[in-house]
């Protein structure tokens, strides 16, 4: 698993690459929550380059997500591959979390 930050103007964008699972969740929490926490904009998570995702990697963009919701902060996730939006839409977080399809749209939605 592969993180990188950049910013965009305001936009903190996170793109994640590789598996997202319980080898690895602890460590991306605590990388992604460190640099939220460190920035007051809005974030951009880019799952574009995500390739699985489990149980333990949805709770981690669900703590993400209740953080920045607690601190008032807008969160878009952007680039679901179709495997990866299966599985956030049987878990229901699609209903719950602002989706779009590209990175660039969801820049723009912040801007």
């Amino acid at each position: 698993m592969s993180i990188t930050f950049e910013t965009t103007g305001p936009v903190l964008v996170v793109d994640l690459l590789g598996r997202l699972d319980s080898a690895n969740a602890a460590e991306v929490e605590g990388a992604l929550l460190e640099r939220v926490t460190a920035t007051t904009g809005p974030v951009v998570l880019d799952l574009v380059r995500l390739d699985y995702i489990s149980s333990a990697g949805l709770r981690v963009v669900l703590v993400v997500a209740k953080r920045m919701k607690q601190a008032g902060r807008p969160l878009v996730l952007c680039g679901l591959q179709p495997n990866i939006r299966d599985v956030f839409e049987i878990s229901g977080f699609l209903g719950i979390l602002d989706v779009v399809a590209k990175r660039a749209e969801a820049l723009t939605k912040l801007r």
